[in-house]
């Protein structure tokens, strides 16, 4: 068994080190390890690794809280069922986050209700717990955003300060259209963004109708070009999946 003066001094390193995992784990993990003959090298990296699986999943908690997101959905609850044209093994891929080391960007299109949002917070999600920087918003609340900076002659700071976040998402775009202004300040966060860092956007519009939501064809082709230049395109078909959860169901007549 340990001695107290051990413990104490264990108790003491692990307060110095801002380690508290390490007093919690090292009196279970010493009988673990002595009931099953660990080495003292295999003995260190049990209780250093609770240390650092804790503080990891403590900073993915800290980055999905400070991410934003709309709600708590992850890619394994994604019902694949209602959505077949949704490619499991590129969704699958996008959970990775190699795309955010290749500054690539995610374009989710389709009909309200096919689960765009979900698949796009799922895929933040994923890339918090990977350790990304990640920040939602719509796509008028982004175009506030930048308003704000803009009026206060700070676009070009604001523009940096989100480029050191590994992901952008874009959410509704195409549901409320833009004014010039308003298509001009999204134009330069795309911009902002093209082969630095990465977006993933949803949108109720093919890429064809853009042109109505930026008010401008050429604002809208030119920002298209840098989206899909270096980008995964998921388009999702169907009818509303919320629509067909409240469907009333039929009854037999009597």
């Amino acid at each position: 068994m340990i001695g107290p003066e051990a413990v104490s001094q264990i108790e003491y390193y692990s307060r110095a080190l801002r380690a508290p995992r390490i007093s919690e784990a090292f009196r279970r993990l010493g009988d673990q390890a002595r009931d099953a003959g660990w080495s003292h090298e295999e003995y260190l990296a049990a209780v250093l690794s609770k240390e650092v699986a804790e503080r990891e999943a403590s900073g993915a908690n800290l980055r999905i809280k400070a991410a934003r997101f709309p709600g708590h959905k992850i890619l394994e609850d994604f019902n694949f069922d209602h959505q077949p044209s949704a490619d499991r093994n590129l969704i699958a891929h996008l959970g990775t986050s190699v795309f955010l080391t290749e500054a690539k960007n995610v374009v989710l299109l389709g009909p309200p209700g096919t689960g765009k949002t979900h698949l796009a917070v799922g895929i933040g999600i994923k890339a918090a717990k990977a350790g990304h920087r990640v920040l939602f918003d719509t796509a008028t609340g982004w175009v506030s955003r930048l308003q704000d900076a803009h009026s206060r002659g700070k676009l070009p700071a604001e523009l940096a300060r989100l480029r050191r976040y590994s992901l952008l998402i874009v959410d509704e775009v195409g549901y409320i259209p833009f004014d010039q202004d308003a298509a001009n300040l999204f134009f330069q966060l795309v911009s902002s963004r093209y082969e630095h860092a990465s977006l993933v956007m949803t949108s109720n519009l093919p890429f064809a109708r853009w042109g109505d939501v930026f008010g401008d064809l050429t604002i809208a082709s030119a920002m298209i070009d840098r989206i899909v230049h270096h980008a995964d395109v998921i388009s999702l078909k169907g009818n509303s999946y919320r629509l067909k959860q409240h469907q009333p169901t039929a009854t037999t007549a009597h």
